[in-house]
């Protein structure tokens, strides 16, 4: 696809910032707004692989993989683009792993208006920098995702959200290790949420085995701050918290205590700011370490 035309939106010198559906955040007010090229351009399911553009809706990449027995591991709202800026992976990170891993290839628009390619077509290409890595989480600050080729995964054909109170399981990491790769294990103290995949004898064996309830799907974690723990640290939890059992993120009602950033982080990642968008025109008054939520 040319990207020619978003490059000539995004221009070279003012301040501009990217819009999409808005779901996670949205464009900076005040600040001159583009859009990025929304579609899908090719599915490839024998190598599983697909091509899309960064304002094509989640749901529409989901739909059209569905035809082909396949998925991508991408929390399911919103656009493919802006999933990726923000770099929060969903609540199947236990047995999907990390959002970033999604992405094989991006083409971006620099600071300077150029058309940028990073990383390459196939999951087998490391060589040189990885810089997909370094645009997923960026939220828009060192340049402007227009299309991507992704990794794709099979859709299960039987996946089921089950439930379960502590009176058998009082240690997260006891459940944890009695599965068989769940895809999510989560937990507010005093109950677990279990998402099992995979042929329906299998997960019906294990869910009886550990007297499993099934339930319509897991609490909802919408509108909480997101901490960051070791999962050492999942006893010392209170108040009204979900818990993703072996990843380290907390959906919590409460604010996480504020610290002040590694001061060699912050100047790292000033410094990779620097280079890649020396006047800060891109987003500008985002920064990818105060995430408040």
């Amino acid at each position: 696809m040319d990207l020619s035309d978003f490059a000539e939106t995004v221009g070279s010198a003012d301040p501009v910032t990217i819009e999409g559906a808005g779901t996670r955040g949205g464009a900076v007010p005040g600040v001159r707004a583009v859009r990025a090229p929304s579609g899908i351009e090719w599915i490839q399911p024998d190598e599983m692989t697909l091509s899309c553009r960064a304002s094509t809706p989640v749901e529409d990449v989901d739909a059209a993989l569905a035809e082909h027995g396949q998925r991508i591991a991408v929390p399911p709202t919103g656009t493919i683009g802006g999933a990726l800026a923000v770099g929060r992976s969903g609540l199947r990170r236990l047995g999907y792993g990390p959002v970033r891993d999604v992405l094989l290839q991006a083409r971006y628009v620099s600071a300077a208006g150029d058309v940028v390619t990073a990383g390459g077509p196939t999951v087998k290409n490391v060589s040189g920098f990885d810089l997909c890595r370094l645009l997923v989480g960026s939220h828009g600050t060192l340049g402007f995702l227009g299309d991507m080729i992704l990794r794709t995964r099979p859709r299960p054909t039987f996946e089921q959200w089950y439930h379960l109170a502590t009176d058998r399981f009082a240690d997260p990491a006891d459940i944890l290790s009695r599965l068989y790769r769940p895809d999510a294990v989560l937990w507010n103290g005093s109950e677990f949420w279990v998402l099992l995949s995979g042929a329906p004898a299998d997960v019906e064996t294990t869910a009886a085995a550990l007297e499993l309830i099934p339930v319509a799907g897991p609490p909802d974690v919408s509108g909480r701050h997101r901490w960051s723990l070791p999962p050492s640290a999942l006893g010392t939890l209170a108040g009204d918290f979900v818990a993703e059992v072996g990843v380290g993120v907390v959906h919590h009602r409460e604010r996480p205590v504020t610290r002040p950033p590694d001061a060699g982080l912050k100047a790292l990642t000033q410094r990779i700011k620097a280079n890649f968008d020396p006047t800060g025109r891109l987003n500008p008054g985002v920064s990818v370490l105060a995430d408040g939520s």
